[in-house]
């Protein structure tokens, strides 16, 4: 296989999101809420356990049956995506309806999230060599104000996002609007991601599959660098 494309997933492949912690902090500063640590830490813990932060944990406790429809299409509009995840959060109880939305708005800022170590050492290694470079992620809102805040963007020839075409992986269409968007064919392509079942659905139109653990940025400092190996 001659690779001429690779696509990468967002969330736990290129970038992580803060903890649950920092992300109520900076929302309930932004909202003008002072909390103890130990109520703070307490929260936090609801809200993980709720699956309440995009990009964070899956829901660790069964999602509420009036949220069941828009949980499962959570990808496929901005709307939706905003519905699910707010629908999320207000199962925990917080000191006034604002900070939902705070809490939303929160994760969608740059600082919120931290590029993995080697990130933009692959990205720059993959341009170098001539190699197409593409963002595919299911995801309800622009993320590529992230991308240029971190000086990643310059990487990247094209971003498809789900929201933006109302087909959320692992739907195979998703990954050919990107590879016609990098103008490779599938089967020279590499789709790089995390998500067994969403990632792995790029298998389906003929693309080779690497995946990587999702885990906190300190504990993966060279988990993309097999990309270049697979990518000779």
């Amino acid at each position: 296989m001659t690779v001429k494309g690779v696509l990468f997933d967002f969330s736990g492949t290129l970038f992580r999101i803060e903890s649950a912690g920092s992300w109520l902090r900076a929302a309930l500063a932004e909202t003008g809420h002072e909390w103890s640590e130990e109520e703070l830490a307490r929260t936090a813990r609801e809200l993980e356990s709720a699956g309440a932060l995009p990009g964070g944990a899956k829901p660790s406790v069964p999602v509420p049956a009036h949220l069941d429809a828009v949980w499962a299409a959570r990808d496929r509009s901005a709307a939706e995506h905003r519905a699910a995840f707010t629908g999320l959060s207000q199962l925990v109880s917080l000191p006034g309806p604002g900070l939902h939305d705070a809490l939303y708005e929160r994760h969608m800022a740059p600082a919120a999230w931290t590029p993995y170590a080697d990130a933009a050492d692959v990205l720059g290694a993959l341009r170098e060599r001539g190699v197409a470079v593409g963002v595919v992620s299911n995801i309800g809102w622009d993320l590529r104000p992230v991308f240029r805040e971190h000086g990643l963007d310059r990487y990247v020839s094209a971003y498809v996002l789900s929201y933006e075409h109302g087909v959320q992986k692992p739907d195979a269409r998703l990954f050919a609007i990107a590879c016609s968007a990098l103008g490779v064919a599938p089967e020279d392509t590499l789709m790089v991601g995390d998500d067994r079942r969403a990632d792995g659905g790029a298998a389906a139109l003929g693309c080779a599959v690497h995946f990587v653990d999702p885990l906190p940025v300190a504990d993966r400092p060279d988990g993309l660098r097999a990309v270049l190996g697979l990518a000779d």
